[in-house]
């Protein structure tokens, strides 16, 4: 029987597509596989924040990593962000608490601190700051656009059907009305007083002296520690020293920092157009954010 080359040219092209997917499965799993890099004996385990807080997981599972390490005996939480989403930032901070039931812990704030990154820092033991660190910015921010008047002008036309009259709240094709952003505002309000009590328990302050002080602004390192936001003034070494001072570490510690997960081909094929999405989403998708 005669073949048909179409039909064997999409049999070769499916059986390309099989090998070439599973492939990829494969090197996710082996790139995904963790490699403990734990050495013996007592030792400070540190764990770095970067950049915006979008997503706990990576952090969270750096944490206890080092907690579940009965060798490490004290954590350091370096955080150099401006914050980020409230709920990611909420996360971590009660991961950090939970930590300090087995382990001492120790905030170091690099370059920045602030907002979501400082909420961070206040579940450790101690915080330490340079001099400079920018942190502070207590407050939490929700931002909406309008482009109403453009879309006016371009003839765009928009037809929304809803299921209660607030559903489309913070549209940007139309004005806000003001039973609206009454709404959202004791929404803000609401967050904003959960920033304010931690800040307040953690850091032993009056109510009243942090509310005084959580209006948004961002304070040196040197500020925060006049304050009572901090402890002292140091950078990273000083934090290792105070750390292994508090785990009862005899001599120059031995530091461990925890690596971020090695991304699988998937991750990086994807890593770049997520990240254009979620720009392209950012004006329209509107989230609370502990953020200076």
């Amino acid at each position: 029987m005669r073949k048909h080359p179409l039909l064997m040219a999409l049999v070769v092209i499916g059986v390309v597509l099989i090998v070439f997917a599973a492939s990829i499965l494969l090197l996710t799993y082996l790139f995904r596989r963790q490699t403990p890099a734990f050495a013996f004996g007592d030792k400070l385990g540190v764990i770095e924040i970067t950049g915006v807080i979008s997503n706990s997981r990576e952090i969270v599972r750096g944490i206890k990593s080092l907690v579940d390490d009965g060798g490490v005996k004290g954590i350091i939480v370096r955080i150099d962000s401006p914050g980020g989403g409230v709920g990611a930032s909420q996360e971590i901070y009660r991961e950090v608490l939970k930590a300090r039931k087995r382990k001492k812990v120790v905030a170091s704030l690099g370059g920045v601190a602030a907002s979501g990154g400082y909420y961070v820092a206040c579940g450790a033991d101690k915080i330490v700051a340079n001099p400079g660190t920018i942190t502070g910015s207590i407050g939490v921010v929700m931002q909406f656009a309008n482009v109403e008047e453009l879309v006016r002008k371009i003839g765009y036309r928009g037809y929304v059907i809803k299921s209660g009259p607030h559903k489309d709240i913070g549209s940007p094709f139309r004005d806000m009305t003001t039973e609206e952003k009454t709404l959202l505002q004791e929404m803000i309000d609401t967050v904003h007083r959960q920033f304010v009590s931690v800040v307040a328990e953690r850091r032993n302050l009056p109510m009243e002296k942090v509310k005084a002080m959580a209006d948004g602004r961002i304070l040196s390192g040197e500020q925060a520690l006049a304050l009572g936001l901090v402890d002292q003034l140091g950078g990273l070494e000083d934090s290792i020293e105070l750390a292994a001072k508090m785990a009862g570490i005899k001599g120059k510690p031995r530091v461990l920092y925890v690596t971020k997960k090695r991304p699988s081909i998937f991750d990086l094929l994807t890593e770049k157009l997520i990240q254009r999405f979620h720009e392209l989403l950012q004006d329209t998708h509107p989230r609370l954010s502990y953020i200076w």
